[in-house]
């Protein structure tokens, strides 16, 4: 291998500092974003308050260090490539940081303070965050703290975007874990709910066979807990029943379950707190339905700021204490 095939032998070698060879500049990381937002160089230029042709020339000094095209240059506007696209992804995590040291510094000059952006699903958000977060505000009432309540595929794309510090909630199978690092706090078990006073709350053998003939209220098709409800029935050679409300409206539901005989299935942890406010009762049978484990979820290599990491503290704390075996 001669001088030159050993130089291009080391261009495919992954450089972390790549950044600094290249001077990429946090103007370009701007325009990459204010071309995806706008998909028009006149418009993100503007929005920028820079000239077209310096824009242009930016994003083509950009092009010509990557060796790809980040855009496709379309008669009515442009379009990102797939590595346009990664590039952007990034760029906005990058500046999304960047824009989160300066609160971090702060937060440090004055105790602890700043923003910290949470993710939960809504079985951790019932007990484990409220806790956590309670803890955590005793010590440090400054803090800001951001609650985002959502399925886990929802805040799973608000994690890898940046717009959450980390969350408490599920990875799908078809959702992957590039990128991210997941540490499991408890399985979620499901129980079927019903209101006070409702006839089956007084049975002692109640059996598949029974739910399946009483009226449900169900969140809709597709859905992870709608198929594993499903699925609980086909496997004791039962049909689902047929009489059926679909809802993830909370609302609405507690609004069923009270006006009707419906029954409702839900997470054991909810039905619990539900219960104790006295707003619905458990129904005496343990069904073999359960969710996947969920756990906290973070982005692998991404430095969490003091206060981020004091709230992640003691939602390890309390996950021991609640979780425990």
């Amino acid at each position: 291998m001669d001088v030159m095939d050993a130089m291009d032998a080391m261009d495919d070698v992954p450089n972390p500092n790549w950044f600094l060879r290249a001077r990429l500049k946090t103007r370009q990381l701007l325009l990459l974003i204010a071309l995806d937002d706008h998909r028009n160089i006149h418009r993100a230029s503007e929005a920028l308050c820079m000239t077209q042709p310096a824009a242009s020339k930016q994003l083509k000094d950009l092009e010509d260090m990557l060796e790809v095209r980040l855009f496709e240059r379309l008669p009515r506007g442009m379009e990102p490539t797939l590595f346009g696209e990664t590039m952007i992804r990034h760029a906005r995590m990058a500046l999304t940081s960047l824009a989160a040291a300066h609160d971090d510094i702060v937060a440090l000059k004055k105790g602890l303070t700043g923003q910290v952006e949470v993710g939960v699903i809504m079985t951790p958000g019932m007990s484990l965050l409220p806790r956590a977060i309670a803890r955590v505000k005793a010590k440090a009432p400054l803090l800001r703290i951001g609650v985002q309540m959502e399925t886990s595929k929802v805040l799973l794309g608000q994690l890898q975007r940046g717009t959450l510090d980390f969350m408490i909630g599920r990875i799908l199978e078809e959702d992957g874990t590039g990128g991210l690092e997941y540490e499991e706090l408890s399985g979620e078990p499901a129980c079927a709910v019903a209101r006070i006073g409702h006839p089956l709350l007084g049975r002692d053998d109640l059996t598949l066979a029974d739910l399946a003939t009483q009226p449900w209220i169900l969140p809709p098709p597709g859905s992870v807990l709608r198929h594993r409800w499903e699925l609980m029935f086909r496997r004791g050679a039962i049909d689902p029943p047929a009489d059926v409300v679909d809802t993830t409206a909370l609302l609405v539901i507690t609004a069923l379950l009270q006006q009707t005989d419906a029954l409702h299935v839900m997470p054991v942890e909810v039905a619990r707190y539900y219960a104790s406010l006295q707003a619905l009762a458990i129904l005496p049978i343990e069904l073999p339905c359960s969710m996947d484990a969920f756990g906290i979820i973070t982005r692998e290599g991404h430095l969490l700021s003091p206060g981020a990491r004091a709230l992640l503290h003691e939602v390890r704390a309390v996950a021991k204490e609640l979780y425990r075996e």
